[in-house]
Formats: structure tokens, C-alpha cells, sequence
């Protein structure tokens, strides 16, 4: 497991920084300044814990930029990636409402800003502001589904097809229509996160790569052949 470092001291938001936080962009002016005056940000260096499993919730909490990894440890000791954030998403919230611990670890996989938003300001939003209980219904509903896309994803016996498969639960819709996958997870970070090893996350990808469906941009995926990758998906399914 990483080791915790030293981050600094936090540091106020600008009404900028919060602006570009799709959580934020329902609020009132009066509310986006209640939050300004609530939240401070963090700067975090790779494999810096952000959240300890078993931890106390205490801030429903933002990533500005950079990449984090939800982790676990399994019985036999190995550690698998649940999930992976990028920015401008939020998390904590299960352990901020349950008022439960942290039942899993958040490390940071490059460096990050994390922006905290304290409990008692978080909950009043979320019983308080209409859109962001709206927000918070449709934040579960999609959880919801991507949890049981894992679990039927997990069910698929060709290894490959996994692969092809995370790759559409993990790609977005950038403008112009081009599919994309930001910050990419590394292949041992996929390998964890569908079962499988990271040499087989390798050859699926250069498989790919080869017929022309995708191609590696710097820390992107870039999904050219949207439609071919969704008939391997769907191939994974029928034939798992």
C-alpha cells in the first residue's frame, strides 16, 4: 500500500475553480458563496492516500486535476483497483451520508488537487438545493447501473472481450463526437480492475490498435471505430 506523505497546507478556492466543478453549476449565488467560503484544496503527490479505508467521513471531496484510484486489498493480500476518478468528479459521498467509514482506500495515481467540501455544508445541499438532489439521484442511478455492467462484466470468460467491454463503460463523448477516454488507466490498473493480467491487457489493446478501433494518446484512449468496439462487447456478452 502507498505511503502517506505530507500534502502542505490547504488552500482557499476561486470562484473560477468552482465554477468548473459540474457538482457546483446548479447552485444559487448565494449558495456558490456559502461554498466558496466552506471549501479549501489540497495538492497531493503520486501515491499519496487521499481517503484510509476504514477512516471517518468528514468531506464530501472533488478532484480538480490529476487521476485517483479507488483500492482495496484482497485476503490474499493483492491490491485491486475498483475505480478510477477524474476530474471534475466527486466522491466520499456513500460514508458522508451513511455517516459509516470509508470502506475502501483513494490514492492518488499522478499528481492531483483535491477540493473538500465540509459534511455539514455538503448535506445541507443536498437536502436544501433542488438541482443537487437531482444531481445526487442521477450521481446513484448511475452507479447503480455501472456496478452491475462490473458485475456481468466480471462474468465474461474471454479475457479479451473484458477488456473491449471496460473500455466502453470507461470512454465519454467529447465535442464533434469523437470518443474518448481521459487519463487513461494504465494496464495493470485495467488488469485489476476486470481480473485479468497485465500482459493481457496489452495484447487486447495492441489487438486493437492494429485493426485501426483504437490508438494510445499520450494519457487518452482515443476509440476511432466506436462501433466495431461495441460488437465485441456485444460478442463478450452473448458468448460469456
Amino acid at each position: 500500500m502507498a505511503i502517506l506523505r505530507p500534502t502542505g497546507e490547504t488552500v482557499s478556492l476561486s470562484p473560477i475553480i468552482l465554477r468548473s466543478i459540474p457538482f457546483f453549476s446548479g447552485l444559487t449565488e448565494m449558495e456558490t458563496k456559502v461554498a466558496l467560503g466552506e471549501m479549501r484544496m489540497r495538492h497531493y503527490v503520486k501515491r499519496d492516500i487521499v481517503i484510509r479505508k476504514g477512516s471517518n467521513s468528514d468531506h464530501l471531496l472533488f478532484l480538480l486535476n490529476g487521476q485517483l484510484q479507488m483500492v482495496d486489498i484482497t485476503e490474499e493480500g493483492r491490491i485491486i483497483c475498483l475505480r478510477v476518478f477524474s476530474p471534475g468528479e466527486f466522491f466520499g459521498e456513500i460514508a458522508l451520508i451513511t455517516q459509516q467509514q470509508h470502506a475502501a482506500s483513494v490514492v492518488a495515481a499522478s499528481p492531483a488537487t483535491i477540493a473538500f467540501l465540509p459534511k455539514d455544508a455538503a448535506l445541507h445541499l443536498f437536502s436544501h438545493s433542488p438541482p443537487t438532489a437531482q444531481l445526487m439521484l442521477q450521481h446513484f442511478a448511475n452507479k447503480i447501473q455501472q456496478e452491475s455492467d462490473l458485475r456481468v462484466l466480471l462474468s465474461v470468460h474471454d479475457k479479451f472481450r473484458r477488456v473491449y467491454t471496460l473500455l466502453l463503460m470507461l470512454k465519454k463523448t467529447k465535442p464533434g463526437g469523437l470518443e474518448v477516454i481521459e487519463n487513461a488507466p494504465t494496464h495493470q490498473d485495467i488488469a485489476n480492475m476486470i481480473n485479468t493480467s497485465r500482459e493481457t491487457v496489452t495484447r487486447a489493446l495492441s489487438l486493437l490498435a492494429k485493426q485501426g478501433i483504437v490508438k494510445k494518446d499520450l494519457r487518452r484512449i482515443i476509440i476511432y471505430k466506436p462501433a466495431q468496439l461495441q460488437q465485441l462487447s456485444r460478442e463478450n456478452l452473448t458468448r460469456g
